[in-house]
């Protein structure tokens, strides 16, 4: 097994292409240049490929579709909408990182889309079939998501089909050409994307890692202004923890594109880059929480001037330079023992000198994992990782899964018999039926001719939300982009005018780009371009005085279609947030016990192979997930309607960070006595158990156990390893049990805001009160009435 912290013997390759040399290279690790903000605020560059990818199929649609309409005779309206749709879509639902499966994709749009136009054109104009059909389509598209990529743009295809087929009126005559003018757009658009928009994984990877280094230099400039006496501390210490976050974000992006197929074809290679940035992120993270305490301390001038060159060194240094952070660690170190030594030294600087030593130990871990990083990208590795790389992280669209997981987990705990079987399947499709049924009348009385405003709204609202809070923030953000929108739109047609087409054209493509560039960043942003955009085509066959009204109509609509379907979401298959909140908790609790597991496991049979810093990043995904699910739709003062859960998030965040801790620093070969391995076994046994029970009692909602503390145990085991010889694993083994401390005193709170009993040692636990006592003890406190003691079971 190899002992973390080291690795296999590395060599330089001298004749041929190592397997991780594309991991680091060049312009990862070089110097600051003026476009790294972009990599930081979009790491991998997925919002800006978004947006460059609609500029380039609107331009090559658009184009196409104007040029097919003149070869064809057919009208430039039609020829444009037509193409328009092709360049959209491709754009928007075709985000394939292979070029076969992006050009199956993009070539397949024209079948359905036709289809539909003929089915449309067939009715000749009968407008309640095809309001029905198109009902049916929205529905259809919601019952084909969940079968891949190719499935869910033939529903949209099916769906756009109908509705510009009844929009633009076109006769079955002319749907030949339509399909003509699809098919010859579809091929151009994949043409420019494969020339222009070439899907590119591994690149995205070394973004997302060059966005790695760039937050890093931004944790050490915070640090340096927190250390810096003149300076706002508050406010460095507050860009600090963002900086951290994002950091984080961006570390667990990089395990979940390591987890693509196309990436990491290496699994060796991507075992040693996990390991290398986990432990670069844990040092950085480290630093920031010492200099956050360093910042409520009077700190000696002369270690504070060695904290602040070790720190600048730290900031200012290109990461293939990163061994020469150990000179300044080594300073810092050296400054810290000197005050320690010193038995005269008061308390304060003793204190201060403790977190700088640490800030050093930490600077010299993090030179040590960062030219391990650049060392992987630059040679090969002689021998195979003990353990290959092995998802944790799984993206979904290539961004952070959010609420969507612990939404299928319930769907599937509470549908594996009978016809429930088919509840995950039909759910989300009877949502659309039922609320396109309820929406077409209402937006047909208030506008017989673009009643699909209603329906797109309906759309909208079911796309990627799962739970009532998540689609009433998305109505939120449609009610306002659209009136931000629609201001917008209306002052560029007034400065343009309306008969300048090629303007026009113009200001519809940009405002798509834009709209598809912030669509990840905030919902809003996307509606405001799209606004934009239809407010140029409105003012083609709209008169100035009618585009208020019509603006405001489709506000309504938009918003009718949003609140149905939301109302349909909440009452047909119900999904309780609370439930949904639990589940992500749940599945927080059991990635957390294997961590635990797998630190006995490391303990007890060195030999087995483990990943316990993959375990922990499994535990940062759960944490994003958890956060995502119990986010507030409104945020309340403390103390109005409840602050429980978000004390719950603050204290899985706070055991994030132990688990973290615990796996960088248990990852090692022990060699304690048989009495000493039992010891431990039965500390991690505990802790196990607890976390089972925690888990049974979020399946069942009743306490049937107790969360039992292990700081007993954990205290003896420490005093019986305290005469062994120190040394770099006996401190990390303390390390770790200090850790391990403070993860169970973590889970104890979290278990006793959750409802669980706790107990310590032989203490019997106590039943926890009820939700009613707990008011009755609230409300006879504020009268100042001496409260009955809770009785033990």
């Amino acid at each position: 097994m190899t002992t973390p912290g080291t690795l296999p013997d590395q060599h330089t390759a001298a004749n041929e292409a190592p397997p991780g040399a594309d991991l680091a290279p060049h312009r990862v690790a070089g110097p600051r240049r003026w476009w790294d903000w972009v990599l930081a605020a979009d790491p991998g560059l997925g919002q800006l490929q978004t947006g460059w990818r609609t500029l380039v199929a609107m331009v090559t649609a658009l184009a196409v579709g104007y040029a097919m309409a003149e070869a064809l005779g057919i009208p430039d309206m039609i020829g444009m909408m037509v193409a328009g749709m092709m360049g959209l879509m491709s754009a928007f639902a075709v985000a394939e990182n292979t070029w076969d499966r992006l050009a199956r994709a993009i070539l397949w749009m024209p079948f359905p889309y036709t289809a539909a136009l003929w089915l449309c054109a067939t009715l000749n104009g009968d407008r309640l079939p095809q309001m029905v059909l198109m009902v049916a389509a929205l529905a259809v598209i919601f019952l084909l998501a969940r079968f891949g990529a190719v499935p869910l743009v033939t529903g949209m295809m099916l769906f756009n089909g109908m509705m510009v087929g009844m929009l633009a009126g076109i006769p079955v005559a002319l749907v030949g050409k339509a399909f003509a003018v699809a098919l010859v757009s579809a091929a151009a658009v994949l043409v420019t994307r494969l020339l222009l928009c070439y899907p590119m994984p591994r690149e995205d990877l070394l973004r997302t890692q060059r966005a790695f280094v760039v937050e890093a230099r931004r944790v050490a400039d915070a640090a340096v202004d927190a250390v810096d006496p003149d300076s706002d501390q508050e406010r460095a210490v507050r860009r600090m923890d963002r900086s951290l976050r994002r950091l984080n974000i961006t570390t667990v992006t990089i395990d979940g594109r390591l987890a693509q197929p196309e990436v990491a074809a290496d699994p060796d290679a991507a075992e040693l880059l996990h390991r290398h940035l986990f432990d670069a992120e844990l040092a950085l993270r480290g630093i920031g929480q010492a200099v956050q305490e360093l910042t409520r301390l009077p700190v000696p001038e002369q270690l504070r001037e060695a904290l602040a060159v070790g720190l600048v060194i730290a900031r200012d240094t290109p990461i293939r330079e990163a061994e020469g952070l150990q000179p300044a660690a080594a300073h810092i170190q050296e400054r810290a023992e000197a005050i320690l030594a010193d038995p005269a030294a008061p308390a304060d600087d003793v204190e201060a000198a403790v977190l700088a030593r640490r800030v050093g130990h930490l600077l010299d871990s993090l030179a040590r994992a960062l030219h391990n990083w650049l060392t992987l990208g630059a040679s090969a590795v002689a021998g195979e990782a003990e353990v290959p790389f092995k998802p944790t992280v799984a993206l979904e669209n290539n961004r952070l899964p959010g609420s969507a997981g612990p939404t299928r987990r319930v769907l599937a705990g509470t549908t594996e018999s009978g016809w429930r079987r088919a509840i995950p399947y039909i759910r989300v499709p009877a949502h659309a039926a039922v609320a396109a049924a309820i929406v077409v009348p209402i937006s047909d009385a208030i506008d017989p001719h673009r009643f699909y405003w209603g329906l797109v709204g309906v759309m909208i609202t079911l796309f990627g939300t799962n739970t009532t809070h998540e689609r009433l923030r998305k109505f939120g953000h449609r009610m306002v982009g659209t009136v931000v929108g629609a201001v917008l739109g209306i002052l560029l047609v007034h400065l343009i005018g309306r008969d300048h087409v090629h303007w026009t054209l113009v200001v519809i493509v940009a405002g798509l780009t834009f709209g598809a560039w912030g669509m990840a960043r905030a919902y809003a942003c996307w509606v405001v371009g799209l606004v934009v955009a239809l407010c140029q085509l409105y003012a083609m066959t709209t008169p100035e005085s009618g585009m208020d009204h019509l603006l405001g109509e489709r506000l309504l609509d938009n918003g009718i279609g949003v609140l149905v379907a939301t109302a349909c979401a909440a009452l047909i298959f119900p999904l309780a947030r609370r439930t949904v909140v639990q589940e992500a908790e749940r599945g927080y609790v059991d990635v957390l016990a294997q961590v635990v597991a797998q630190v006995e496991q490391r303990w007890t049979q060195p030999d087995t192979p483990v990943r316990l810093r993959g375990a922990a990043r499994a535990v940062d995904a759960a944490l994003l997930q958890v956060q995502a699910v119990a986010k507030p739709l409104v945020r309340m003062p403390v103390g109005v309607s409840g602050p429980a859960a978000e004390h719950r998030v603050a204290l899985l965040t706070s055991a994030t960070g132990h688990a973290r801790a615990l796996a960088s620093a248990a990852d090692i070969d022990v060699d304690l006595p048989p009495r000493l391995v039992e010891r431990a076994r039965l500390v991690t046994a505990t802790v196990t158990e607890s976390l089972k029970e925690l888990d049974r009692f979020f399946a069942t909602g009743e306490p049937e156990g107790a969360y039992r503390r292990v700081s007993p145990l954990l205290r003896e085991l420490r005093t019986e390893l305290a005469p062994a010889r120190s040394g770099p694993r006996a401190q990390r083994l303390h390390t770790a049990l200090r850790e391990l401390d403070a993860l169970d005193e973590t889970l104890a709170a979290y278990a006793e805001q959750a409802g669980l009993p706790v107990a310590t040692g032989n203490r019997a636990a106590q039943r926890p009160a009820s939700p009613m006592q707990r008011r009755t003890r609230a409300v006879m406190a504020a009268w100042g009435e001496p409260r009955p003691e809770p009785q033990a079971p």
